[in-house]
């Protein structure tokens, strides 16, 4: 296995990570979770589906609840910088081999939907309909206050395949974690607007969503949610942490909404855009230490959103990580 060559003159431009649409089962049950707890903004809504977003956001939404009988990802949204480039990139998936089609969605430009390599569900789109940004609009802060989308985690069966396929398109790898002494990849963090997190991928039965991650702008909120979680009857919906990450060492907390969907709040990354930087490698024992939480849930590791019509494959190998069950049991 190896680090493929960063490509700086890909195809078409794919600029950040751009929203997430999932299927709820109790649209008030997710809005209560949402914008009541988590504090999103509300840009439109209907009987069937909420338009939300950050209070940092100009673009209408990062985040797309819709009504559905049962709960999945419908898919990861990415934008890219011109209509010229949705053009390039729907060339480019079909000239692999790969579906790719245009659609119509509410509130965005032309949209193209496309699967990576191994299925994963994208849409791509460059353009949106805009919002004022509500950054200084304190009257509509409340919750966690969540600013903006930051990067999405898939569950894979081939980290390796996913890694060769998106530097391909022009992401470049900020960090990996690798098995102690040796080159294999485990986790990928790639990245295309500056910071180390667009899009992760960690070994997993996938391809499957396993959060989408929003930032927050002070440290005191990651205890104030979770206390308001347990106050508003969703204390079981915080799963891992207030804690601080190894690689990145950005704070962080998980919480499952009502259908079982993961999201992560944490605060902000460093900034690696320059030519000269370097993917940082973490050895797997170095990157699971523990600074002062316990570790995580087996369900943090096993457990994600299912992409719609999608059977996840098993990956070929399975790691041991320490989990809060085998932690407690071996005390």
């Amino acid at each position: 296995m190896s680090i493929p060559e960063p490509n700086y003159h890909p195809s078409f431009n794919i600029t950040r990570a751009s929203h997430v649409v999932l299927d709820v089962t109790d649209l008030a049950k997710s809005r209560a979770f949402y914008v009541d707890l988590i504090g999103f903004i509300v840009s439109d809504e209907d009987r069937d589906t909420i338009y939300l977003r950050g209070v940092a956001e100009a673009c209408h939404h990062s985040l797309v609840l819709k009504r559905a009988a049962a709960p999945q990802c419908e898919r990861v949204g990415l934008r890219c910088f011109t209509e010229d480039d949705l053009e390039k990139a729907k060339f480019y998936f079909e000239k692999a081999g790969l579906s790719a089609q245009w659609v119509e969605r509410p509130y965005q430009g032309r949209t193209l939907h496309v699967s990576d390599a191994l299925g994963a569900p994208l849409e791509l789109c460059a353009t949106m309909t805009t919002k004022p940004r509500l950054i200084v609009a304190f009257e509509h802060h409340h919750g966690a206050v969540p600013q903006r989308i930051d990067h999405f985690q898939l569950l894979v069966p081939d980290v390796q395949r996913e890694l060769e396929f998106y530097m391909a398109m022009g992401f470049r790898l900020s960090e990996y974690i690798a098995v102690d002494g040796g080159d294999e990849p485990l986790f990928v963090f790639l990245q295309r607007k500056g910071n180390p997190h667009d899009i992760v991928f960690a070994p997993g039965a996938g391809p499957r969503l396993h959060h989408a991650a929003f930032s927050i702008p002070e440290s005191y909120l990651f205890f104030y949610v979770c206390d308001l979680a347990a106050t508003m009857g969703f204390a079981e919906n915080v799963e891992f942490g207030p804690g601080r990450h190894g690689p990145g060492y950005a704070l962080f907390v998980y919480l499952r909404d009502p259908d079982g969907h993961r999201i992560e709040l944490f605060n902000t990354h460093y900034q690696c855009m320059d030519i000269e930087d370097e993917p940082v490698r973490w050895d797997a024992s170095q990157a699971g230490k523990r600074r002062w939480q316990l570790p995580p849930r087996e369900c943090w590791y096993t457990e994600a959103s299912p992409f719609a019509s999608i059977e996840p494959r098993e990956p070929a190998h399975q790691g041991n990580p320490m989990t809060l069950e085998r932690y407690v049991g071996g005390k």
